[in-house]
C-alpha cells in the first residue's frame, strides 16, 4: 500500500511526543517528509534525525527529506500533519500559506476539541480531515521521542463528508497505514473527538488541580466523586451542543478511570503547570467553561477548578 504514496510530499509541523512520532513513523515509510521543528530540536534532528524508541514499534530512526524552521520555508505539500500545542495553531496557521494549495489535506492531530474547525477558519485553501489520537508520548532531553504503552491509534474523519471528501480521508487513512500507524476511520468524528474530550477535561484539570496521580485521586472518595462531576458536566455541554454522545460513553471514561489507567499516571497539563511551563489550560478548562456558559449549562466542579488553575497559571 505505501509505495502509491512515496510520490506525496508530506509535512508534519511540531516534533514534540506526537509530532515525533507521527514524523518518525512517516520519514521511515516515505521518501518526501519535510518537518518543522525549531532550535536545538532542529539541530538534534538535523545531526542524528528522528529517534523514536517505542514499547509498541521498538526502536524507529529515520531521517526527513528536510527540517526547517517554519512552514513558511515549504513548497505545496499534499499532506500537512499539524501536532503542535494548542496555544501555537494561530502563529501555525500564518505560516502555511506557500505550503497549502487546493488539493493539500491538512490533518490537525492536536488535543481539544476545536482545532479542525479553528483551522478551517484560519486556512481558506486545502482541506482539512479532523483527528485525535490515544498515545503516551514525550520527548526526551536529547529530542528523542519516547512512546510508552502498546497502543498508538488515530481516528480521522470528516463529519457529514461529501464523496469528494470521503475520499481524501480514505486515501489519508492508506496514507498512514503505509506507514505502520494504527488508524480508524471515524463517521461520527465529532462524537469521536468528544469523548477524548471528555475524558480529558476531567483526567487534565483534575492532576492538575491537585497535582496528584490518577492513583492518588482514585484513593480519595472526595476527589474521585469530583472526578465523576467533571466527566458529566463535560458530557452535559457535548449534549446540549448536538455531539451524539451516550451515557454509555461516560460510564466507559469513569469505569477507565478506576479500573485502567495506572497508578502513577499524570497528565500533560500537571507536568506543564509543575514545570512552569506554558499549558494547554484554555484547552482543557476554558472552552469547556466558556461553552457551557454559552449554552446556559451549569458546570460548578470544572469552572473552580479552571479559575484556579488560571490563577496559578498568572506569572
Amino acid at each position: 500500500m505505501g509505495e502509491n504514496y512515496n510520490d506525496k510530499k508530506i509535512a508534519v509541523v511540531g516534533a514534540g511526543g506526537v509530532g515525533g512520532y507521527m514524523a518518525a513513523m512517516l520519514a521511515a515509510n516515505y521518501p518526501q517528509v519535510s518537518l518543522v521543528a525549531r532550535g536545538e530540536r532542529r539541530k538534534a534532528i538535523d545531526e542524528k534525525g528522528i529517534i523514536l524508541h517505542s514499547d509498541y514499534h521498538g526502536e524507529v530512526a529515520a531521517r526527513p527529506m528536510q527540517v526547517v524552521e517554519s512552514a513558511a520555508e515549504l513548497t505545496p505539500q499534499d499532506y500537512i500533519f499539524i501536532c503542535v500545542k494548542n496555544y501555537s495553531l494561530e502563529d501555525v496557521c500564518a505560516t502555511l500559506g506557500s505550503c497549502v494549495n487546493d488539493g493539500t489535506v491538512i490533518v490537525p492531530v492536536m488535543n481539544g476539541a476545536d482545532p479542525g474547525e479553528r483551522v478551517r477558519a484560519l486556512v481558506p485553501a486545502g482541506l482539512v480531515v479532523d483527528s485525535l489520537i490515544y498515545i503516551v508520548a514525550f520527548a526526551g532531553e536529547d529530542y528523542s521521542i519516547i512512546h510508552q504503552g502498546g497502543f498508538a491509534d488515530i481516528r480521522i474523519g470528516i463529519q457529514n463528508a461529501s464523496k469528494e471528501e470521503a475520499e481524501k480521508v480514505q486515501e489519508t487513512y492508506e496514507l498512514l497505514l503505509g506507514a505502520g500507524i494504527d488508524c480508524k476511520k471515524a463517521e461520527d468524528i465529532e462524537r469521536e473527538i468528544w469523548r477524548k474530550y471528555i475524558l480529558n477535561c476531567a483526567y487534565n484539570v483534575e492532576t492538575a488541580y491537585y497535582m496528584n496521580t490518577i492513583g492518588e485521586l482514585r484513593s480519595d472518595s472526595v476527589k474521585a466523586e469530583e472526578y465523576e462531576s467533571l466527566v458529566q458536566e463535560a458530557y452535559l455541554v457535548a449534549k446540549a451542543k448536538g455531539i451524539h454522545v451516550t451515557q454509555e460513553h461516560v460510564e466507559a471514561i469513569i469505569h477507565r478511570f478506576y479500573f485502567e489507567l495506572a497508578e502513577d499516571a499524570t497528565s500533560s497539563l500537571q507536568r506543564d503547570i509543575r514545570d512552569g511551563k506554558r499549558a494547554e489550560l484554555e484547552t482543557f478548562g476554558g472552552y469547556l467553561v466558556r461553552e457551557a456558559k454559552r449554552l446556559g449549562i451549569e458546570v460548578p466542579v470544572s469552572e473552580r477548578m479552571y479559575e484556579e488553575l488560571k490563577r496559578r497559571q498568572q506569572f
